[in-house]
Formats: structure tokens, sequence, C-alpha cells
């Protein structure tokens, strides 16, 4: 009673109203441990009940029995297995020697490896594999409490064999004994005797009671079980599997010793599985195979994770978590994504899952919880070892765990031997210059979550201690480890500028998606201290910081920079309000530039001309570099992705006359690119378009070299796609093919979402453009659903007209009008008019290529008009010469040679320069052809 009430929540709650419900003899359980027990049991449904103290209805089942299911595996999988990933050579190993065991040379292969890893779903494979072949299955379980029961592997499988029932009389058993056994031999008289005892199944008048001393008995009843293995051997080859050896009880060890050494002789598979922990004793012999399973590696995990979620991709942030922290055990990434699945965080998006709510951490699912935990229960006298490694991290020093564990040092030692002897770690090198690692991170989570609230904050803050005191230097390099301890510890002022030291520093090397968490962390621990004038310069300083790498890695226009952007101006606007100006004025720039970025790259022309309007006035009132630099790069591309593509070179060249290296590179960490290289990307679309290649490719080179020089991950990034477009623009596809996979590798290493889509879809372009159309489609269509599910649409209607293009030259052509009314409309509504001439020149070729020719050549002609005048409107003269040779093409096909001429000639010879590019041949070429 006094046990009981020292107990409180919803638990004990629960357990008593299901006792309440319960008959005398009767077990009751709730939904929860129905779904832990898996097959284990038969159940009777007593549907949804509503009790007392609970708010929802609640699930109950009556545990009627044990189950017939014959494995553990079977038991807790049912009928749908768990996809088989990366087990393809040790499969066909296993079939290898079914093959060698049916032409009567018996194989015994012996399948090692740690829980999870996969043992039974490889047998499991073998069997779904030799599908309907004829063979005989013999199945041998061994169970971790039934290690002192003689046979009982044995008896479990006659009896399932044999078909028993609860209700079944003596009689009734026997008959079915004796069914059972005639399947392997004519012979009775001994083997049914002896069997029918070892099931506890009386014999009465059939048989003459045996007269054996105890170890003849055993013997004869083993040569009955072996016999009848032989018997079975005979008419069909047989598979018998013994699972789980490292649970097997002495005597059935005797059984299967004799067993093995009889296989050779017969046409049979045996298959033994273990843990590392048992120790093989047959090992060598000529007939016998050992099979080690290892965990999966990286490109494994992915893509069992993607085969568990049925192809829909989770969030990037907890793919990335589940990957890294099931550390390639397939058990451990089946039970944490289903638990992930299940979240009320995550929505069903049909093809991809979505965040609903901010997310908790990853918990250790319920169904991996207990067993590991009872691995450490087994190690209880250094549970306080593993605890304090548990807090250091997944790895740890000799030398920081003796700092830290208030214990003598020989405990110390031997407990760290322990945990190394069961595996539990893994150790490097010899103390005190050792290194230790937890085996898996769901073992830490397991160890750490036995700690106490009490205990634990003490022992982080000691840690903390320690580590500034006697190790500065990792405490000076790693600052995120002090704040992590501060923060578990409760120190939450000292935490938090550690955080946002450590968020600086991944800023600067580049370390975007670790920038993010860390800048969080410190935001985090703001919100937990009560407001100062301090600590709003400081949420202010932070929440400014964060809005760069999250550009980087969300994307500009995705809904978590776009709010980060808005806090900060909010925080700046409420700080005002108060009469606290930022000691820093960038701050303000930094924000309203963050607001530029993210309508430029979800393009609404009106808002970015506006806010690029609003932020010249503010930087020419300011009157300093800096701004005045940062206004002149704002406003340019804004006029030039409108159309006003010589008003947005103009302040593109102003803004690089401002540029100071010394004074202003250092704004590449705080703005997340260096505006010099961003600059010149913009520049060289501008130039490009006016009819200036040669210029052009002059920019994004040097652009290019700068972003390598700066040597920052944000900016090559930003670099290689500008750059990528500008060969794609000047015909060099061996080069946007390189800058284009160069980008894709980048963003994947540093988590850049936005920037893969954006090196999918160029690089789908370049396909297009070389004849490979249905490949370009594919790759073009992957890209831009990416970068419209982060709400990113500049470029749009350049990537429309090549994908248009594409279907085009596939013949697809209500897929090509639907991309080029999908452009038409985005120019119209969000006014990026910089591509329309281009938009209305495909529209033309696209009429050409799928209307008969006497109808198609008023309406291209208009779609032409079009695209020359608004070229000639916006000074572009490459799309120009581009609507010209269009308009040439079709007046040449229509006899109008002369026209064709006198409309190219002009176009073609007002360049001076870029005569080397793809489109000038072109164009001198049919002008030669016009004569």
């Amino acid at each position: 009673e006094a046990q009981e009430r020292g107990v409180v929540g919803d638990t004990p709650n629960l357990a008593a109203r299901l006792q309440a419900l319960a008959e005398p003899g009767q077990v009751v359980i709730s939904h929860s441990t129905r779904r832990l027990t898996g097959g284990l049991f038969e159940y009777r449904d007593l549907g949804r009940i509503t009790l007392k103290g609970l708010v929802d209805p609640t699930q109950a089942w009556q545990v009627v029995g044990a189950s017939t299911v014959e494995s553990r595996f079977e038991a807790q999988h049912g009928a749908v297995l768990t996809p088989l990933v990366g087990r393809e050579e040790e499969l066909e190993l296993l079939l290898r020697r079914w093959r060698q065991a049916k032409a009567g040379e018996g194989s015994i292969v012996l399948v090692s490896g740690e829980p999870g890893i996969g043992k039974s779903r490889i047998v499991e494979a073998l069997f779904e594999r030799l599908g309907t072949e004829p063979y005989t299955r013999v199945r041998l379980f061994c169970s971790p409490h039934h290690q002192d029961a003689a046979l009982y592997p044995t008896i479990s499988q006659l009896e399932r064999a044999a078909g028993f029932r609860r209700e079944d009389t003596d009689e009734q058993r026997l008959d079915k004994l004796e069914a059972v056994l005639a399947r392997a031999t004519n012979d009775l008289s001994e083997a049914a005797p002896l069997l029918a005892e070892l099931l506890s199944v009386p014999t009465e008048d059939r048989y003459r009671a045996l007269d054996l001393t105890p170890q003849k008995r055993k013997e004869k009843t083993f040569k009955a079980l072996i016999a009848q293995v032989a018997g079975l051997a005979g008419q069909q080859p047989v598979v018998m599997v013994c699972e789980d050896a490292h649970w097997i009880d002495p005597t059935s060890l005797e059984l299967l010793d004799l067993i093995v050494d009889r296989v050779p002789s017969l046409p049979m598979l045996l298959i033994i599985t273990f843990r590392p922990e048992f120790t093989p004793r047959w090992v060598g012999r000529s007939q016998v195979t050992l099979l080690s399973l290892n965990r999966l590696s990286q490109r494994q995990r992915v893509e069992m994770l993607s085969r568990l979620t049925g192809g829909k991709a989770l969030p990037r942030e907890i793919a990335d978590q589940i990957v890294d922290r099931t550390d390639g055990v397939p058990l451990f990434i089946e039970e944490l994504t289903k638990a992930v699945v299940e979240r009320d965080e995550l929505a069903d998006a049909g093809d991809h899952y979505t965040v609903t709510r901010s997310l908790s951490p990853l918990a250790i699912p319920t169904t991996l919880h207990a067993s590991l935990l009872a691995r450490l229960d087994r190690l209880a006298p250094v549970r306080e070892v593993a605890q304090i490694g548990a807090a250091l991290g997944r790895q740890f020093s000799h030398e920081l765990i003796s700092a830290v564990a208030p214990m003598p040092q020989k405990q110390l030692d031997d407990g760290l031997a322990q945990l190394v002897s069961a595996e539990l770690v893994f150790r490097r090198g010899t103390p005190p210059d050792a290194g230790y690692t937890f085996k898996h991170a769901l073992v830490q989570d397991a160890a750490y979550g036995t700690l106490l609230r009490e205990p634990r904050r003490a022992l982080h803050a000691r840690i903390a201690g320690i580590l500034e005191s006697r190790f500065p230097e990792i405490a000076e390099s790693q600052p995120e480890l002090v704040a992590r301890h501060d923060t578990e510890a409760g120190l939450m002022e000292k935490a938090l500028s550690l955080w946002g030291k450590a968020g600086q520093r991944s800023i600067e090397r580049s370390a975007l998606v670790e920038a993010i968490a860390q800048l969080t962390r410190a935001l985090e621990q703001i919100a937990t201290l009560p407001a100062t004038q301090a600590l709003r310069r400081e949420e202010i300083k932070l929440q400014v910081a964060l809005i760069a790498p999250l550009f980087h890695v969300k994307g500009y226009s995705a809904p978590e920079p776009k709010r980060a952007v808005e806090r900060a101006r909010r925080l700046i606007e409420e700080a005002e309000a108060l009469g606290e100006f930022p000691e820093d004025p960038l701050l303000l720039f930094l924000v309203l530039h963050g607001l530029w970025a993210a309508n430029i790259v979800a393009f609404n022309g009106d808002v970015v001309r506006q806010l690029a309007t609003e932020f010249l006035v503010l930087a020419e009132r300011d009157g300093t570099t800096a701004p005045l630099l940062l206004a002149h790069r704002v406003i340019g591309p804004s006029l030039l992705c409108t159309g006003d593509i010589s008003g947005g070179r103009a302040h593109l060249d102003r803004a690089i006359e401002l540029y100071d290296p010394a004074e202003h590179r250092p704004l590449a960490r705080r703005f997340g690119e260096d505006q010099k290289v961003a600059i010149l990307c913009w520049r060289s679309h501008a130039l490009w378009a006016l009819g200036y290649p040669k210029d052009a490719l002059a920019d994004a080179d040097h652009a290019l070299r700068d972003a390598r020089e700066i040597d920052q991950a944000a900016t090559l990034m930003f670099a290689l796609a500008f750059t990528s477009v500008i060969h794609l623009l000047c015909g060099n596809f061996a080069e946007a093919t390189a800058q284009v996979d160069e980008l894709a590798t980048l963003a994947d290493r540093k988590g850049a979402v936005l920037w893969k889509a954006v090196a999918t879809t160029t690089s789908g372009c370049v396909l297009a453009r070389t004849g490979k159309a249905q490949e370009g489609v594919h790759l073009i269509t992957s890209g831009t659903a990416a970068a419209r599910s982060m709400e990113a649409t500049l470029w749009k209607p350049y990537f429309d007209c090549h994908l248009a293009s594409a279907y085009a030259q596939l013949e697809r052509f209500d897929e090509a009008w639907r991309c080029v009314s999908q452009a038409k409309a985005h120019v119209a509504t969000a006014k990026e008019r910089r591509w329309e001439a281009e938009v209305n020149r495909i529209a033309g070729e696209i009429v050409l290529a799928s209307l008969p020719q006497d109808v198609a050549g008023a309406e291209a002609e208009t779609y032409f008009e079009r695209a020359l005048s608004v070229a000639r409107e916006q000074r572009a003269k490459s799309w120009e010469l581009r609507a010209a040779m269009s308009m040439a093409r079709l007046w040449r096909d229509q006899g109008k040679r002369t026209q064709a001429h006198n409309l190219l000639a002009p176009v073609y010879g007002w360049f001076t320069e870029g005569f080397d590019t793809p489109d000038l041949k072109e164009a001198k070429a049919l002008l030669e052809e016009l004569g």
C-alpha cells in the first residue's frame, strides 16, 4: 500500500481501472501494452471503455493465452515484414549453401549479430526466396525464460508441429504426436513413448513402459530425435533453423552438437543464429560457414528509411536524426521510424510528411526501451559509470571521465572494463589515453534516462566546471559542449552566451545546420529568463544572426526564415518603442535585407521594388558606406528582375564601386554571402541579357574565383547557382554541368535544400538543351517541385521555358503549353519580366512544332513580334537576337528571305563581342544562308 501510494500519474490510475474491469483469473491490458506484446498472446477485444479519471475512452483487451505463433520475430512483426536492405550478399551465400545441401552435401551456417541487426529477418528472406520449392522446415527457438529447461526448443517445436491445443485430451495429443512422427519413420515403438514422455503426454496402454536409466533414456531420446530429422531429410531436403542459440539450455546444446555432426551426410541446411556473446564450438569444420551481419551503411539506412515510409519523405532534420541515432541497426531504424510517423507533430501530405508544430526531441520508442534498460540492469554495479559516460556524451575520453567520476580510479577502471566487455561501449587505445564510444546512441539515451533530475543537474554542472577549469582548450574550441552541460544544469544565462558563441563560430566555419541549432538554443534560453535591456539586445543580435544560415539551409522564402526575419523586425520595433536602440546600426539593414531576399526568391516584383526603395532611402539617411553598398546591391536585382535591366545594371555597377574588401568582406558572415560575389553574379545576368556575353562570363568567372578564395560554403553555393546559369545561357554546357554537379554535392553536404533544388533544375535544363529531353523533364520537374515546396519561384519562367521545350521535343504538346501558360501567368502576376521575351519566343516555337504549317505561321509570328517588342523595350539584345532568329527562320520558310535578312542583320551587327557563343554563331550562319 505504501509503495503504490508513492506512484502518481496516469499510469497507476489506468492500471487500477483496468484491474477493476478484470474478473478473477483474468488479465486485462491497455492498447499500448497490446502493441508491445504483439502476437505473443491471443486476445479478446473488450472495446473502447470509458474509465473514471481519464478523459478519452480507452481500448481494453483481455489476454486469453499464449499464441501458437512460431517465433518471437513473427510475433513482433506479423505478416508485414521489415524491408530487407543491404543483405544481398549474405542472402546469396545462404542460397549457395542451400543448393549444396539439396545436392546431398549438408551445410551449417552460423549467423552472428547483435540484437536487432536482422538475424531472424534474413532467415525469413531465405524462406521467401525458396517459395514453393519442395523442402521441410524445422525451427527451434531458444528462450531467455527457459535457459534451465532441458530441451525446451525441441519440446515447443514438436508441440507446434503436432498442433497441440489447450483443450486437447491426452489421447488426442498422443494421436497428433504419432501422426507427426509417422512422417519420418514407420516404427513408432520406441520413438513414440520416448517423445511422448518428453512432452508429458501419457501413453496409457498403447506402449510398453521403458525401463531405462536417466542417462540411457537421454541417449535414446537424442537418437529418436536425430532419426526424426534424418527421416524427414530422406524424403525431401530439410532447412533446420535454431534461433537465438545464446539462450540455449545445456541439454539442447548437446543435442545440437550431435545434429551438427550428422548434417554433412544429409540433404540438409542447418542455420544457427546467435548474438556475439555466444561462442559457437563448431567454427573451423569443413561444412560450417560463419556469417557475421554488420550494421547498415549510411546509404542503406537512408534506403531502408525510405522504404519504411513508403517513399514518403520525412522532414530532413528528422530523417537525419533517425539515420544518425540508429547506428545502422535495422530494428532501431524500424522502431524509431514507426514512432516518428505516429507523432502528432507530423502530417501525411501525400508524397511526404510535413511538420505541423515545433518538433520535440526523438525519444526512445517504448518497443525498445525495456530491452535497452535490461542490458544496463544486468550491469547494475557499474550503472553509475554508464550514467556518467552518458552525461558526457556519445564519446568521451578516459581522462575526462576520470576527472568527473566521484569514485576511486580502480573502481572506475573496473566499471569501464565491464562496459567494454558487455559491448555497451567501444574502447580505442589504452588508459589513460583511451577514448570510449557508446555502441549505440539509444543505449546512451537509455543509460542517461535512468538519472534522476537533481543528480543529473549536479552532474552536468560538475562536468561544465571541470571542462572550464581543467580542459580550457576544449571549452574554448567547443563552446557548444560546455553550453550543453550548462543548459542541463539549469545555468541558463551562462548557457545562452555559450550557445550564441558556438552559433557564430559555426557560421564562420560554414557549419550552417549546426549554427541554426545553436543559435536557436541560445534564443530558447533567453525565453526562460526575466526580460532586461541587456537580454533584449542579445536576443535581437542572435535573432538577426539566425536569418542568414536559415536562408541557405531552408531556402530564402521558406516559412522558417520568413518567421525569423519577421520576429527580428518585431524585436527591433519593440526595443525602439522602449527607447532602446540597437548598438549595431547594421541590424536593421540585416533585417530589411532578409525581407527583400525572402520576397525576391518567392518572387513578388512590386514588393521587392518597394523594399529596395525603402532600403535606399534609409541607407542614404544613414550615410555610411556599408548600407549604401547594400542598398545598390538590393535595388539592382529588383530592377533587373522586373524588366529594367539596364537600370539594374547601373545600380550593380555603383555597388561594385562602393565595395571595399577590407571593410565589406567581413559582412559575408552576417549577410549569408559575400556582397561583391553576389553583385558580380547578378551583374553577369544583366550583362548577358544586354548583349555582352563575354563580359557576363568574365563577371561569372570573377565571382566564382572570389567565392573559392573566401572559402565560405554559402557564398560558393550562391556563386555556383548563378554562374552555372550564365554558362547555360552562353551554351557552355560542359562547364554548366560541372558547376551544378559541384553545387549539388556541396548543398548535400551542407543540408542546403534550396540550392540542391536549383542544382537539380539547372542540370535538367542542360540535359534538355543537349538532346536528352526525357531526363531533362524528370530533373526539371523534380527540382522545381522541391523549390515550390519552399515557396521559391525566382527564375520560374526561365525553367518553365526549358521544360516546355523538352516536352515539345517529346511531342507532348499539351504539357508544353501548360508550362508556357504557367510562365506567362507568373510574368503577369509576379512581374518577373526579364524572361518575358523568351517566354513568348518559346510559345511561338511550340506553335510551329505542334500545329499544321498553314495555321501555325500567323500565330507564331504574333508571339515572335511580342518577344521582339519586349526585348527592344528592355534593351535586352541577347533575347532580341534569339527572337529575331526565330522570326527570320519562319519568314525564310515562308519565302520572305529579304525580310528575314533585314530583320536579323542589324541585331547581329549590333554585337561587339561573344562571337564564339552558339547564339551568335547560329545567327551568322543563318544570315549567310539568307544571302
